[in-house]
């Protein structure tokens, strides 16, 4: 006999799966689901009007009893076993909600989680869980070694440049934008920009002469790296530890013109050994640095900048629970660890940095993700023929789950310019900021 098969002959299921289902959810949430269910049985259980959870197969009762939480839910969407009907950002907005406003809790009870698996057993939903996703990453070796870091970053950016460029704009910039303008005509692409002039503007760009030397630390699809060398003319390294980034950088370095200007380097920031330099950018890459490692890479900066030279590290991070979250770290970015914004403060400090601004941009991730999760929608056939059913819906995942984290204040985004002072105490900075 099947599993189905079980479940449709077990005496409990004329009550309907979805009631049962529901009995056990609804105390996460004082008592009001903030979704409706519907199970693979047909039944339904829930506020009429609200979107629709389908627990498509007794599998993703299988993986929640095993993994409770955040990991197992997202196995079983990202697998088809559990998917969403309407709106998924909607959907998640409403659980936020009574997470945030109505107490629910985010953790089972002992008593819930007892209930859970009663009712599992009644389900006959118990047993082995399935394996994990094909999509979730699988790494080997120490914590942040060069290798594992390598293969961490392989997984989430080496994907492929042509999936890369249904998400992200021209500038193929993957990090947070800066919108100046709410005109209708304000294009993500102008957001970016104003981002990396932005940047330009706090490391005093507009006065560089042609033997400025900026090192781009993490430097991606090479959005800042040109964009400096072709805007203001300064000499540029980028350094990054994904192929796929490279190559494509390469590609655009010839078409521009731009090979006595840009050298993008397949290298781990630990070995660039060729300063001083200028100035220095790294722009959402310290998040894979790890906790152990940061100090580490805040002193690589310190030492490779000269005196007098200036840093901008735009970075994420999350007031509460440090680290990438379960799903994000299983998925998306291994090994991904976030702190509050203090505490990297802190540790720029003590590599010797003078912290001289931080600025908030979480409102303006919320803008970027926004509009990053809508092209993606608007392209999800192609995406689904570029890399399958099953890590397109981890990327819808990872998209909505970012815009809400920003939107709720559960993460930020920071940017944090430093200077290296001379041995008198000078920073080089003027008195008053034009930025």
């Amino acid at each position: 006999m099947t599993l189905s098969e079980s479940v449709t002959a077990a005496p409990d299921a004329v009550d309907g799966v979805a009631a049962q289902l529901a009995a056990v959810v609804a105390p996460l949430f004082s008592g009001r689901l903030p979704v409706r269910l519907r199970a693979w049985d047909g039944s339904e259980a829930g506020p009429d009007g609200a979107p629709v959870v389908v627990v498509r197969d007794p599998a993703a009762l299988r993986r929640l009893v095993r993994r409770p939480g955040e990991l197992g839910l997202a196995q079983a969407y990202v697998t088809g076993e559990i998917d969403v009907e309407g709106d998924l950002l909607d959907g998640f907005r409403r659980v936020w909600r009574a997470v945030r406003d109505d107490g629910a809790s985010r953790r089972l009870s002992p008593a819930n989680l007892a209930d859970g698996l009663r009712t599992a057993r009644r389900l006959g939903a118990l047993g082995r869980p399935p394996e994990p996703p094909a999509s979730q990453a699988r790494l080997r070796g120490s914590l942040h070694s060069l290798r594992r870091d390598r293969d961490a970053i392989s997984h989430h950016y080496d994907l492929s440049n042509e999936f890369y460029s249904l998400i992200l704009d021209p500038h193929m910039a993957y990090s947070c934008a800066y919108f100046t303008s709410d005109d209708p005509g304000y294009t993500l692409e102008d957001a970016q920009r104003d981002k990396l002039d932005l940047v330009a503007r706090k490391l005093g760009l507009a006065d560089a002469g042609p033997n400025h030397r900026h090192l781009d630390i993490g430097c991606g699809w090479g959005s800042m790296s040109l964009h400096l060398a072709e805007r203001y003319g300064v000499r540029v390294v980028g350094v990054t530890i994904a192929a796929e980034q490279k190559a494509f950088v390469d590609r655009r370095i010839e078409e521009r013109g731009l090979r006595d200007r840009v050298e993008i380097r397949l290298q781990d920031y630990r070995d660039v050994d060729d300063g001083p330099f200028d100035t220095v950018t790294s722009i959402e890459m310290g998040e894979h640095v790890g906790r152990r490692n940061y100090p580490l890479f805040a002193g690589g900066i310190h030492r490779l900048l000269r005196e007098g030279g200036r840093a901008v590290v735009q970075q994420m991070s999350r007031r509460t629970r440090p680290g990438g979250g379960p799903f994000i770290e299983a998925f998306i970015a291994p090994d991904m660890h976030m702190r509050p914004v203090g505490e990297t403060v802190e540790l720029f400090e003590a590599a010797g940095l003078e912290v001289r601004d931080v600025h908030a941009l979480r409102e303006h991730y919320v803008r970027t993700v926004d509009h990053w999760y809508a092209t993606f929608e608007d392209s999800w056939d192609r995406a689904v023929a570029m890399v399958g059913e099953e890590v397109a819906r981890v990327w819808r995942l990872y998209l909505v789950g970012g815009a809400l984290a920003f939107e709720e204040g559960r993460m930020g985004v920071d940017q944090v310019l430093m200077v290296k002072p001379t041995r008198d105490g000078r920073s080089g900075l003027p008195p008053v900021r034009d930025f």
